[in-house]
């Protein structure tokens, strides 16, 4: 990805069509979403790393700091703005290379006309169901989607921020994958 800003207030990257990235696959290579939801969670199931560029349009990432998610901004194909979504997980950490998080499966999106829903309940019951996640660790993240829908009820940052508007610089190369990055496949 390419940083766009990094402040007190926010983490903010590009994610260019065609950037290297490592995406999560089963153990054999096949693509999570094709397998049930029992192969992404079962206790013991373990997932791999594979290389891969990323398709579709670009998406910006605001990581607000000290929050528990980020906002990812999506456009259409022809530039026109389509949402945001806001992706819960951990706390960003930061090291010297690199971010670290975990996602917590349950997602919300926010519509430009700010109407908002939650996306993958099936995916956090299953993943509870199967052992990743605690009962109390999904109330966490249910609360925190609500503590996100009051962050949209008030627009406050990001959403203020008029980060839909953002074109990236066409000047700008796309990325590496940093060296010494191992993938399974």
């Amino acid at each position: 990805m390419t940083v766009v800003r990094d402040d007190a207030d926010a983490l903010v990257a590009w994610l260019a069509p065609g950037t290297p990235v490592l995406r999560p696959v089963l153990t054999d290579g096949r693509d999570l979403r094709t397998a049930p939801l029992a192969e992404w969670f079962a206790a013991g199931s373990r997932h791999a790393l594979k290389r891969d560029v990323w398709h579709g349009a670009g998406i910006l990432k605001v990581a607000p700091t000290g929050v528990p998610w980020s906002v990812w901004l999506f456009w259409q194909p022809d530039g026109t703005f389509r949402n945001w979504y806001v992706n819960l997980e951990d706390v960003h950490v930061r090291d010297d290379s690199s971010i670290l998080t975990q996602d917590h499966v349950l997602d919300v999106v926010v519509h430009p006309d700010r109407t908002v829903r939650w996306k993958d309940e099936d995916e956090l019951a299953a993943a509870v169901q199967w052992g990743r996640f605690s009962v109390e660790d999904a109330a966490r993240f249910e609360q925190d989607a609500r503590d996100v829908e009051r962050v949209v009820a008030r627009w406050d940052p990001p959403f203020c921020d008029d980060w839909q508007s953002f074109r990236p610089d066409p000047s700008w190369p796309l990325p590496a994958l940093p060296a010494g990055i191992r993938a399974d496949f």
